[in-house]
């Protein structure tokens, strides 16, 4: 199966054009891309016409019931076969987006973008972020606002923003050690020393255009969508 997979989570997302070119992008990146839906994921996904490979979670904020004899689902799940339908109960120990990201990292996905998780509880956002500092990282998570990359050396990111001059926000993930070097950045990372809990927040690319390079260790950075 796909190398490259799409979770669809609930939050503030992309709009539904944006979400199609996402679709395109990733098409682009990694063939054709497995999609997974986590909970209300499914609303921002059939918005933008994307029918998902797999629905998965709780089901709480999807607004969908389930009679009690044989759990047969409502009409809006029962237009997917059932074995798309992955349903847990309420009580669990991981997100309806954990679960979405293990779902395609089992099918076979390596590389996993995210779409949506934005605004709303903070906690949830918390918990999004938190699946950055792990050993198998997503590699993108774009919300309403922010297009969200994950860099790991030896790696590097170029991007061409529609901002002039487009603000730049840098973290350290992980445990480090790290060591950063940029070409187009208002104040260069080179040399800097990162620190657990360090930042480069608000910097700024004055074109438009800029490139980070991770020699060391693992970034988040952050993007105006």
């Amino acid at each position: 199966m796909g190398n490259l997979g799409i979770v669809f989570t609930g939050g503030e997302g992309p709009q539904p054009d944006r979400c199609r070119a996402v679709l395109e992008e990733a098409r682009d990146a990694g063939g054709n891309p497995l999609v997974a839906a986590a909970d209300s994921g499914l609303s921002a996904a059939e918005a933008a016409g994307i029918r998902p490979d797999w629905i998965i979670g709780d089901m709480d904020s999807l607004g969908t019931r389930y009679s009690p004899v044989g759990g047969v689902p409502d009409a809006r799940l029962a237009a997917y076969r059932p074995e798309q339908v992955l349903r847990y109960p309420a009580d669990k120990d991981y997100s309806d987006t954990e679960l979405a990201v293990s779902l395609l990292r089992e099918k076979g996905c390596r590389r996993i973008w995210i779409a949506g998780g934005g605004g709303g509880r903070i906690d949830h956002l918390f918990a999004i972020r938190s699946l950055f500092e792990r050993e198998e990282p997503p590699e993108r998570w774009l919300t309403s606002r922010e297009d969200i990359r994950c860099l790991q050396s030896p790696g590097a990111l170029e991007a061409a923003a529609g901002e002039n001059p487009c603000p730049v926000s840098v973290f350290p993930l992980g445990t480090g050690p790290w060591k950063a070097a940029s070409a187009g950045l208002k104040w260069p990372l080179a040399g800097l020393v990162w620190e657990r809990g360090f930042f480069g927040l608000s910097n700024e690319a004055p074109d438009g255009v800029f490139t980070i390079r991770a020699e060391k260790g693992r970034f988040m950075v952050i993007l105006p969508l």
